[in-house]
């Protein structure tokens, strides 16, 4: 079953057991599949779901987090439930441990061994953990590696 039809399934329950919350974010996310669908002229494959997914869910921890700086509770606790409801569809993320076995293949992969090479690790890891991981965490994790 695609994203998109699991989130027209999801989209149908929700309606169903009267779940604004939940339904408001999947029509945000639909929205969003269809938005890109459009942008790049022919259907999403897999990764192009992944990519809007990983999107959806970076712009609300940011928000989250400018939130939080702003003591706005009640805008914080919205965007958790909204988080909660997304890491439906979105991939397992890959754990520290795993994140980090992975940043020292690629590093040997690469042949890299100091900060220069930062930009040569990050462009062989990112493809391999993208939507799986976040990007600051991998940045940092790869910076303590390297150093």
């Amino acid at each position: 079953m695609s994203l998109l039809e699991r989130l027209n399934s999801d989209m149908k329950q929700a309606m169903k057991n009267k779940e604004k919350e939940k339904l408001t974010v999947i029509r945000m996310v639909k929205a969003s599949l269809q938005n890109e669908a459009i942008k790049l002229g022919h259907d999403l494959t897999e990764a192009d779901e992944l990519t809007v997914i990983s999107r959806e869910f970076k712009q609300r921890k940011d928000s989250l987090h400018e939130f939080e700086k702003a003591g706005r509770q009640d805008l914080v606790d919205k965007i958790h439930s909204e988080l909660v409801i997304l890491e439906a569809y979105a991939p397992k993320q890959l754990s520290e441990e795993e994140l980090s076995e992975l940043i020292k293949a690629t590093i040997e992969e690469t042949q890299s061994s100091s900060k220069a090479d930062m930009g040569k690790v990050m462009g062989a890891l990112m493809p391999k953990v993208k939507g799986k991981a976040d990007g600051s965490l991998v940045n940092k994790l790869v910076l303590q590696h390297l150093s």
